[in-house]
């Protein structure tokens, strides 16, 4: 019995004491914490690593294509506003096509110029009829025939500046 160890013996007695089982424990805990980090860590760099390529890409995309976006959006609202633009010089066009036909009728001319020129025809009495107002809106000035032309001139500037400020 010198060869064999007794089941109680040391190593047997060491297998079985509380604080080498909370050693085994320990240990054991800890490489399982260590395993699933190291799985989390390696599924989270290769995550992150995608991730970081596909923002890396988007931006990238966005800056290259902001510019030309820009100029392509300003560009449209440029072509739209010369589209409109060109509408009303067309609506003008036509409006003055239009004058310029009734300016060809004698009897439209006649007309026009007889109540912006005043004009009569032989044997015709014109009159104008003035209101009330028309002697307030001009007031004459007394002794403008006896000034210099240039002073009654430097009036009028002078009136026209103190109304237009």
């Amino acid at each position: 019995m010198a060869g064999r160890k007794a089941p109680g013996g040391p190593r047997d007695a060491d297998r079985f004491s509380t604080s080498t089982r909370l050693r085994l424990i320990g240990e054991q805990t800890a490489e399982r914490v260590y395993r699933s980090q190291t799985r989390r860590q390696a599924r989270r760099s290769r995550l992150t690593g995608r991730a970081a390529l596909l923002a890396l890409v988007l931006c990238s995309l966005v800056v290259a294509l902001a510019y030309p976006i820009r100029q392509y959006v300003s560009q449209q609202a440029e072509i739209d506003e010369l589209r409109r633009e060109k509408a009303e010089r067309r609506e003008e066009v036509e409006r003055l096509r239009d004058a310029k036909a009734r300016w060809q009728d004698d009897r439209f001319a006649e007309q026009q110029i007889r109540a912006r020129l005043h004009y009569v025809r032989p044997g015709e009495t014109g009159y104008t009829v003035v209101g009330p107002d028309a002697t307030r809106a001009r007031p004459r000035t007394e002794g403008a025939t006896d000034r210099p032309w240039y002073a009654n001139v430097w009036d009028g500037v002078d009136k026209a500046d103190r109304s237009g400020g």
